[in-house]
């Protein structure tokens, strides 16, 4: 299926590694000049900008400075069709409510709500002027399935939606499609890496993280994590013409975890 992306312009925030990373890979892969926001570059964005279709800023999304500077790196190199709101984190909060500060409040907020908020801020004066534009925003199956284990998160991405929702009925009229993706457990650094989730909470009760990954895993009907790439298909399905009429909508991709209508 052509999906009609060549030589559109797209930015992803949160792109080093990660389904942020398989997203850049799919929509160079596609055609697409991708600006990719991160931190810091991975082995696998830096082979990528060799292909000359993806180039890496260096920002920092928790700052408001930082959205507004990644979207005129954008602006420099043509303009944005496609906003990927793809950046967030997420820390176990093995000690319960009362254990989560104020700052540990601030930082979910900010980089899984306020990052999204300000980035889109920055993109849309431009895509309202141009009458199109596309915003896909990653957001999780924890929006409505709060976790005390990621009270801060869970709650940080219920009001990302919330958000989304909102835009989309704002901006459909101005020819600006708003759309979220919401994974289950994805098999990334997020959940399996060292200091990701499973490791985490593997060092708190004294398990093993595989066998951490492997019960989450268990909870879904296909008994297994999603895949970045599949992501990354579902996001470069939404960004393009193929989904016209579709705004104000979220996919959940989960294996099949969140089991009511």
């Amino acid at each position: 299926m052509d999906l009609g992306l060549r030589d559109k312009r797209a930015v992803v925030t949160g792109a080093s590694r990660g389904i942020g990373l398989a997203i850049t890979r799919a929509l160079a892969s596609e055609g697409v000049e991708v600006v990719a926001g991160a931190r810091s570059a991975s082995e696998e964005l830096t082979a990528l900008t060799a292909s000359g279709r993806v180039h890496h800023v260096v920002v920092d999304l928790s700052t408001a400075a930082d959205a507004v500077r990644l979207v005129e790196a954008a602006a420099e190199r043509g303009g944005v069709d496609i906003l990927i709101n793809n950046v967030g984190a997420v820390t176990p909060r093995l000690g319960g409510f009362l254990g989560v500060s104020d700052e540990d409040w601030l930082t979910s907020l900010t980089l899984n709500l306020m990052a999204a908020v300000r980035t889109t801020r920055a993109v849309l004066p431009a895509m309202i002027a141009a009458g199109r534009g596309v915003i896909v925003t990653t957001s999780s199956v924890n929006a409505i399935l709060p976790d005390p284990t990621v009270i801060d998160y869970s709650a940080s991405k219920a009001a990302l939606s919330n958000f989304c929702k909102s835009l989309s009925k704002e901006l459909g009229p101005h020819g600006i499609r708003v759309n979220t993706v919401s994974p289950g457990p994805v098999a990334t650094d997020l959940w399996l890496g060292n200091d990701g989730v499973a490791a985490t909470i593997a060092r708190s009760s004294g398990g093993q993280p595989a066998q951490i990954a492997a019960g989450a895993a268990a909870q879904s009907m296909t008994g297994r994590f999603t895949r970045p790439d599949e992501v990354a298909d579902l996001v470069l399905f939404l960004a393009s013409d193929r989904a016209a009429n579709i705004t104000g909508a979220d996919f959940t991709i989960d294996g099949g975890l969140i089991t009511t209508i």
